[in-house]
């Protein structure tokens, strides 16, 4: 029993010291001054938009797109795939009026996705680079040429990574957990792997593309639901970069019920789930700088769970008072360092987005207690439908997230 505390409390403080060398490296990205660069050409950029049955708020994103400001050539193609509700005439409107918007109706196909879209929209437009946002975005009007600037001006690019923020983080208290989880996830993954490792990871939005990459690579794999984490490790392993623009910024909207957001999570995780098989069954996952993204995979989707799940049984088996073993002193202290690291994590994330308020600090304080148990407990769901789903041999749907009528930007 104490070796297993010994090998147990060694991955323990690993986590943490890696954990707060990120924190450290987002922090100093995040706070570092940029020089803005003007180019002497702009290349073509296509938005491409994934649309089924967005028209409660496809109009606040189509408003948002035709104010984008970019000095090159820039289209946006919704790509409807499917819908029978009012998406398609709000569309065709907009079409009508700006020549900038463009309807394109997907034909049908399997599997069923977002993947499958997006490889459809890369086969009928020509454009230098692509841009995706999902259906409820409202990017900010410099959002498009922040990205390219990036791009083009990094050595050996495959396109950028913008920031997402949540138009609904005050709705309740579970977008706004959401929102802070967001704010910690683009410090961390994003800001500070970028600054430590110079490998940046895709959020699924606001992420542009050159298209001779993304052709090399064969296009979006059409069975992962997790298509930008699946991207990012297949554009790290031919060593190309995805820098990361926090002054690139888009607005989505979050669940803001719990039945809502677990379906999306669920979906989230078999994705990586999926990806994370994949990396044990291909050695390029593991070379040079993707072996950043696969051991942030088996920290996050494994080891981490074993720690949060051990800490748990841990504290029950005391509070039904059980005999443990005598390493009070230790285990005081790995609950407490958890607990500190997991909470500044969040305090700085609020500093740094400048949304600092009591309620949010408050919020802070009971996240690990919350929130991160919740993720455990999404974890073994996801675990048990994706191992039954390759069991039965079967793909699992893509499970679309539920819009919610919202107000412009």
């Amino acid at each position: 029993m104490k070796l297993i505390l010994v090998v147990i409390m060694f991955f323990f403080w690993f986590l943490l010291i890696y954990y707060s060398i990120l924190t450290v490296a987002g922090v100093l990205h995040r706070l570092k001054k940029r020089r803005i660069t003007i180019l002497e050409k702009y290349p073509s950029v296509a938005i491409l938009i994934p649309a089924h049955n967005e028209g409660i708020v496809i109009k606040n994103t189509l408003e948002a797109m035709i104010k984008l400001e970019y000095p090159g050539k820039l289209d946006v193609y919704v790509l409807d795939d499917a819908s029978t509700d009012d998406t398609a005439s709000i569309i065709k409107h907009f079409s009508d009026v700006f020549t900038r918007i463009h309807y394109i109706k997907v034909p049908p196909g399997q599997p069923k996705g977002k993947s499958r879209v997006l490889n459809y929209g890369l086969s009928i437009t020509t454009s230098d680079y692509f841009l995706v946002f999902d259906a409820d975005n409202q990017p900010e009007k410099n959002a498009v040429v922040e990205l390219v600037h990036a791009a083009e001006t990094t050595v050996n690019a495959a396109g950028a990574v913008g920031y997402v923020k949540t138009i609904n983080a005050n709705r309740n208290l579970l977008t706004r957990m959401i929102a802070i989880e967001f704010q910690v996830f683009q410090l961390l993954m994003q800001s500070g792997r970028w600054k430590a490792f110079k490998t940046g990871s895709l959020a699924g939005t606001n992420m542009l593309l050159k298209r001779e990459v993304i052709e090399k690579l064969g296009g979006y794999d059409p069975f992962a639901l997790a298509e930008d984490a699946e991207l990012t490790i297949r554009i790290t392993a031919i060593n190309k970069k995805l820098p990361v623009v926090p002054q690139s910024r888009t607005w989505e909207q979050e669940p803001e019920k719990m039945n809502i957001f677990i379906r999306q999570r669920t979906r989230w995780l078999i994705g990586n789930l999926y990806l994370l098989e994949k990396a044990f069954h291909d050695l390029s996952y593991w070379k040079g700088k993707t072996l950043v993204h696969s051991i942030q995979h088996v920290l996050t989707y494994f080891l981490f769970v074993l720690l949060l799940l051990f800490s748990d049984i841990w504290f029950i088996l005391g509070i039904f008072g059980y005999k443990l073993p005598e390493f009070q002193s230790p285990l005081l202290l790995f609950w407490f360092m958890s607990y500190i690291i997991y909470t500044v994590q969040i305090i700085s994330s609020l500093v740094l987005e400048l949304t600092v308020t009591p309620m949010n600090v408050f919020v802070a304080t009971i996240m690990y207690f919350t929130y991160a148990q919740l993720f455990l407990l999404l974890l073994m769901k996801s675990a048990c439908a994706y191992l039954w789903s390759r069991y039965r041999k079967k793909t699992i749907k893509w499970d679309k997230t539920e819009r919610f009528r919202g107000e412009p930007m």
